[in-house]
Protein backbone atom coordinates (compact mmCIF):
# COMPACT_ATOMS: atom_id res chain seq x y z
CA UNK A 1 0.00 0.00 0.00
CA UNK A 2 1.26 3.47 -0.85
CA UNK A 3 0.04 6.43 1.22
CA UNK A 4 0.10 9.83 -0.47
CA UNK A 5 0.22 13.08 1.46
CA UNK A 6 -1.36 15.92 -0.59
CA UNK A 7 -0.25 18.67 1.78
CA UNK A 8 2.21 21.29 0.68
CA UNK A 9 4.96 21.90 3.21
CA UNK A 10 7.32 24.19 1.31
CA UNK A 11 8.27 27.16 3.45
CA UNK A 12 6.77 25.77 6.66
CA UNK A 13 10.07 26.06 8.50
CA UNK A 14 10.33 29.19 10.58
CA UNK A 15 6.57 29.75 10.63
CA UNK A 16 5.34 31.63 13.67
CA UNK A 17 1.70 32.37 14.47
CA UNK A 18 0.57 35.99 14.54
CA UNK A 19 0.66 37.88 17.80
CA UNK A 20 -2.69 37.70 19.58
CA UNK A 21 -4.64 40.95 19.74
CA UNK A 22 -5.10 42.41 23.22
CA UNK A 23 -8.77 43.14 22.40
CA UNK A 24 -11.15 43.13 19.46
CA UNK A 25 -12.78 46.47 20.33
CA UNK A 26 -12.47 48.80 17.34
CA UNK A 27 -10.59 46.19 15.29
CA UNK A 28 -11.16 45.29 11.66
CA UNK A 29 -11.87 41.58 11.40
CA UNK A 30 -11.81 39.91 8.02
CA UNK A 31 -13.76 36.73 7.40
CA UNK A 32 -12.90 34.55 4.42
CA UNK A 33 -15.67 32.13 3.51
CA UNK A 34 -15.27 29.13 1.27
CA UNK A 35 -18.58 30.12 -0.33
CA UNK A 36 -20.53 26.99 0.47
CA UNK A 37 -24.21 27.35 1.29
CA UNK A 38 -23.82 26.54 4.98
CA UNK A 39 -21.68 29.60 5.66
CA UNK A 40 -24.22 32.33 4.83
CA UNK A 41 -26.39 32.32 7.95
CA UNK A 42 -23.49 31.41 10.21
CA UNK A 43 -21.33 34.35 9.16
CA UNK A 44 -24.25 36.78 9.44
CA UNK A 45 -24.74 35.66 13.05
CA UNK A 46 -20.99 35.66 13.65
CA UNK A 47 -20.71 39.26 12.46
CA UNK A 48 -23.48 40.29 14.86
CA UNK A 49 -21.67 38.63 17.78
CA UNK A 50 -18.37 40.29 16.85
CA UNK A 51 -20.00 43.73 16.77
CA UNK A 52 -22.33 43.45 19.77
CA UNK A 53 -20.28 41.37 22.22
CA UNK A 54 -16.73 42.32 21.27
CA UNK A 55 -17.10 45.85 19.90
CA UNK A 56 -15.45 45.08 16.57
CA UNK A 57 -15.27 48.22 14.45
CA UNK A 58 -15.57 46.63 11.03
CA UNK A 59 -16.25 43.15 9.70
CA UNK A 60 -15.08 42.50 6.15
CA UNK A 61 -16.67 39.39 4.62
CA UNK A 62 -15.01 37.95 1.54
CA UNK A 63 -15.67 34.72 -0.34
CA UNK A 64 -13.05 32.65 -2.11
CA UNK A 65 -13.54 32.22 -5.86
CA UNK A 66 -13.36 28.43 -5.50
CA UNK A 67 -14.12 26.61 -2.26
CA UNK A 68 -11.52 23.90 -2.85
CA UNK A 69 -8.64 26.20 -3.81
CA UNK A 70 -6.47 28.55 -1.77
CA UNK A 71 -7.53 32.19 -1.52
CA UNK A 72 -6.58 34.38 -4.49
CA UNK A 73 -3.47 36.55 -4.19
CA UNK A 74 -5.55 39.74 -4.27
CA UNK A 75 -7.59 38.54 -1.33
CA UNK A 76 -4.46 37.64 0.61
CA UNK A 77 -3.05 41.11 -0.06
CA UNK A 78 -6.27 42.73 1.19
CA UNK A 79 -6.16 40.56 4.32
CA UNK A 80 -2.85 42.14 5.32
CA UNK A 81 -4.76 45.33 6.19
CA UNK A 82 -7.07 43.57 8.66
CA UNK A 83 -6.31 43.33 12.38
CA UNK A 84 -7.60 39.75 12.57
CA UNK A 85 -8.75 37.09 10.14
CA UNK A 86 -11.14 34.16 10.42
CA UNK A 87 -11.12 31.54 7.68
CA UNK A 88 -14.37 29.61 7.69
CA UNK A 89 -15.77 26.55 6.06
CA UNK A 90 -19.26 25.20 5.75
CA UNK A 91 -21.55 22.90 3.84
Amino acid sequence: MQILDPSHEEGAEGFAPAVRLAALKGATVGVISNGKEGTKDFFAAFEQVLREQYGVGEVVLRTKSNYSAPADKGLLEEAKSWDALVAGIGD
